[in-house]
């Protein structure tokens, strides 16, 4: 499977503005798989779609003001600072992008917060890759959430504002998984109204948590996709979803992954007996064609830009050529694409 088989034109009018309510009803494209067949929708129809038994899986990461911006020692040059993981929190040590990073080097120190604390580049990590510790004693993730911005797409164009802390969010959204820098879109769709109806149809949910880092930033470089490398993110499963999904399993009901990152943290984690497992740890799984899905029987997405991971995995489960024939409809029909972009369910 070649790259070039995947790269289309993405007009800009089709890239999502920034809605004044994230949650408004999204068009839905539906794409049946098997026959290739793509019929127009909206978001809310998806229950037509859902019968009960049937188990969705939610990505409950929550998504944090990842974005800093202070000031480079003696110069007073601004840098933006945007967190990507923390890798050791014993140490403060986290990777990060930095921006202008022609001007950060390794030794440099980055001031924060009217200069109450600090973070030195300890090491390189790519062109824009820095790995930092932060000089503080005390709880950093609530400086962070009172001094940070969120990290807003830099195609939505206009500031963050304090409204975005709580609207570049998926509703399921567990403040005990703040460690993402960009919510699982797909999953922005589903309103509060829609988690208590899935309950009501007697609909599973089961909750996942994949912490979404840099890999939203990846355009895959490589020709040859069995030498693209996906960035490592944190993800867990627990006992109690595993059983949840395990149940749809065994009733021979459909499993529907929420996103890209719902379906890659599942299909890390399958029994040979071909249930789920209760797991966490790091994943870098990269899923493309073609893929044998193990667990996941339909998946709702956004429409995704060319050469990026996520596109790929949809183009694994719907087939290349029904992908190829969705994409093109979507354009035609100016459906939004990316983040607060249309919703895509391929069944």
């Amino acid at each position: 499977m070649k790259l070039s088989e995947f790269r289309y034109l993405l007009p800009k009018s089709l890239i999502a503005k920034f809605p004044a309510d994230p949650r408004d009803t999204a068009r839905m494209m539906v794409l049946n798989k098997e026959s290739g067949e793509c019929t127009d929708t909206v978001f809310s129809n998806i229950f037509k779609h859902l019968h009960r038994g049937d188990c969705i899986v939610l990505n409950q990461t929550k998504v944090f003001p990842a974005r800093l911006y202070g000031k480079k020692e003696k110069t007073n040059a601004k840098i933006e600072v945007m967190l990507l993981r923390e890798l050791k929190s014993d140490e403060r040590i986290w990777d990060v992008l930095v921006e202008p990073a022609r001007k950060v080097r390794i030794g440099n120190k980055i001031y924060f917060d009217n200069n109450k604390f600090y973070c030195e580049v300890i090491d390189n990590t790519t062109s824009r890759g820095r790995t930092v510790r932060f000089s503080f004693d005390g709880n950093l993730f609530k400086v962070i959430q009172r001094i940070g911005e969120m990290p807003l797409p830099e195609y939505i164009k206009r500031e963050p504002n304090e409204h975005d802390k709580e609207t570049y969010q998926c509703v399921f959204a567990n403040d005990d998984c703040l460690a993402s820098i960009a919510p699982p879109t797909a999953g922005i769709h589903i309103t509060k109204e829609m988690m208590k109806q899935f309950e009501t149809n007697g609909i599973r949910v089961a909750k996942v948590t994949l912490n979404i880092g840099q890999g939203i930033f990846e355009e895959i470089e490589v020709e040859d996709l069995t030498k693209h490398r996906m960035y490592s993110e944190y993800f867990e499963i627990t006992r109690e979803s595993a059983e949840i999904i395990n149940k749809s399993l065994k009733a021979k009901k459909k499993v529907i992954a929420v996103g890209a990152s719902v379906a890659r943290a599942i299909e890390s984690s399958v029994l040979t007996s071909g249930s789920v497992k209760p797991n966490k740890g790091w994943t870098d799984k990269f899923i493309y064609p073609p893929y044998d899905f193990k667990i996941v029987s339909k998946l709702i997405t956004n429409f995704h830009p060319p050469a990026s991971p996520s596109l790929l995995l949809s183009a694994a489960f719907s087939g290349k050529e029904n992908i190829f024939r969705a994409y093109k409809r979507a354009i035609k029909n100016e459906y939004r694409f990316l983040a607060y972009g249309d919703a895509m369910l391929i069944e």
